[in-house]
């Protein structure tokens, strides 16, 4: 069933801890800022990250290097029990001109930077001329103590149930998968369940900082990485040195409202990929006009409630399996050839496109293994959300999120459940991400992203307070902006990350 992204989407806040541990230097663990880390070859990536290939030696040359480091568990008690975090870097080219080390999180909440970075670097490799590329698992997150719920055999039956229930019957199913699956967690994770908040994230970022050998830390945060990157600002705003934030969270909004968002967001990619598939030369193959195009997609799901199709090995493409594989073909423009495709052979009565694309959302590798996208998604987003949505609260919604998508609406509504009757209780309404005396952050807002809809970057610079935020608009398609191949946006962004040139605010890039 999918999971609430409130960004993905998540909120925060041990701010009491947060703010005496930084003002008191009596508190800090003494030993854990000196830890001196062993950089030694990469490993292949398991199966929490997502398996695959170890990384491959780097285009410009050097090599891909990991290691791990120690955090405490429970940032009140730092002195306690530690945990590793795993981390990923590839060593700046130019060594003279080397400003320090870049960290990127990627987002999710819950996927693996060091998975990730090697599969995108390519795109950052003129970032590279003078940053230490990093990246890290943070908490709960593929090596760096993973949560894990349910095992393989039984996400695979998870994810084939019905999350948009039709009936009572429906509905007990869908919350008795809810509170099964919350008992996995807390069974095979209750140690660390109450220790992935994004707000000891940004800690383990502070610590990674220190580690490192930087005064500052310099920062690359993409979706739910927007978020950790505002938090860790509101922590240590004099510690924050270049940072950029792409496809950005809305800080000030309610899992309710962010997922509302994403409903529309979402709805909007749609119409967006029905308006260029009915635009072009050649008639598109899967309807004749965008509503059209729309009403089919509607008319499938709607199909597969009742009867799914086949989709991959025993598996079916069920009602929620296909909105989740449209939803991710939404993620990039790029992929948008690969929905019409898996439209048509669902319409001729071949799921496994759609299947696969839904595989790609729900963290399912190639070999049958999951990674821990899921279990950390929901961990993180329940332990910072404070909100806990019952049937009936979502039942009073479901006609707002219908309105706003007659596609996603209730797939996105129902997903609101997935923290009731979770173990640990959510920290706060929203994050706070207020960075009063930070340097600059820029703040990338994309019109046509889906997950992270662009209101949420004015919304962002407004929460960081005056003087912090500086907007820029990208008028595009899909989740980010600086990887969509704008010559525009890349040239801001390097700018300012590689010569310290923050660009006018407002620039307006296309």
């Amino acid at each position: 069933m999918p999971r609430p992204r409130t960004a993905a989407l998540a909120t925060t806040l041990l701010l009491a801890l947060t703010a005496a541990l930084t003002a008191c230097g009596d508190d800090e663990p003494e030993d854990l800022p000196s830890q001196s880390l062993s950089w030694q070859d990469c490993p292949e990536p398991d199966s929490a990250q997502g398996g695959g290939e170890a990384p491959t030696s780097l285009p410009a040359g050097g090599e891909w290097q990991c290691t791990t480091m120690k955090a405490p568990l429970d940032w009140d008690k730092p002195d306690g029990d530690t945990i590793g975090i795993a981390l990923i870097r590839a060593q700046a080219r130019r060594e003279k001109d080397r400003i320090g080390s870049l960290v990127f999180n990627f987002g999710g909440p819950g996927g693996s930077g060091v998975a990730t970075l090697p599969a995108f670097a390519e795109g950052y490799a003129k970032l590279r001329s003078r940053y230490d590329l990093v990246s890290f698992d943070p908490r709960g997150v593929g090596r760096s103590a993973p949560v894990k719920c349910e095992n393989d055999e039984q996400l695979d039956a998870l994810n084939q149930e019905d999350s948009t229930p039709d009936d009572t019957a429906e509905e007990k199913a869908l919350v008795d998968g809810v509170k099964t699956y919350g008992e996995a967690c807390e069974k095979n994770s209750g140690k660390v369940l109450p220790y992935v908040r994004t707000t000891d994230a940004a800690r383990d970022m502070d610590l990674m900082r220190q580690v490192l050998g930087d005064d500052k830390l310099h920062y690359f945060g993409v979706s739910y990485g927007t978020e950790l990157g505002g938090v860790y600002a509101h922590l240590f705003p004099e510690k924050v040195g270049r940072a950029v934030f792409d496809a950005v969270v809305d800080p000030t909004q309610t899992t309710e409202q962010a997922t509302l968002g994403q409903a529309k967001g979402f709805q909007l990619a749609l119409e967006n990929y029905a308006e260029d598939c009915t635009s072009q030369t050649e008639d598109c193959p899967v309807g004749d006009t965008p509503q059209d195009v729309q009403d089919r997609i509607a008319k499938l799901l709607k199909e597969l409630d009742a009867e799914p199709l086949p989709g991959s090995g025993e598996r079916k493409l069920t009602q929620t399996a296909a909105t989740s594989g449209i939803a991710q073909s939404l993620y990039s423009k790029d992929l948008w050839e690969f929905l019409t495709e898996g439209l048509q052979d669902a319409y001729d009565g071949d799921g496994h496109i759609l299947m696969t694309l839904a595989d790609v959302m729900n963290g399912r590798n190639p070999d049958g293994t999951y990674s821990n996208l899921q279990a950390a998604n929901a961990a993180i987003n329940c332990a910072d959300a404070k909100p806990r949505y019952t049937v009936a609260d979502v039942k009073a919604k479901l006609p707002e999120f219908r309105e706003a998508s007659p596609i996603f609406g209730d797939y996105l509504a129902w997903s609101m459940v997935s923290c009731d009757d979770w173990p640990v209780d959510g920290a706060a309404d929203h994050p706070d991400v207020r960075a009063d005396g930070s340097a600059p952050i820029l703040v990338i807002g994309n019109t046509g992203d889906p997950a992270t809809p662009y209101e949420g970057a004015k919304r962002m610079v407004d929460a960081l307070g005056e003087g912090v935020g500086v907007e820029l608009t990208y008028e595009g398609q899909g989740h980010g902006a600086y990887d969509s191949g704008s010559t525009c946006v890349q040239d801001a962004v390097n700018g300012y990350l590689l010569d310290g040139k923050t660009p006018s605010a407002g620039t307006v890039c296309s």
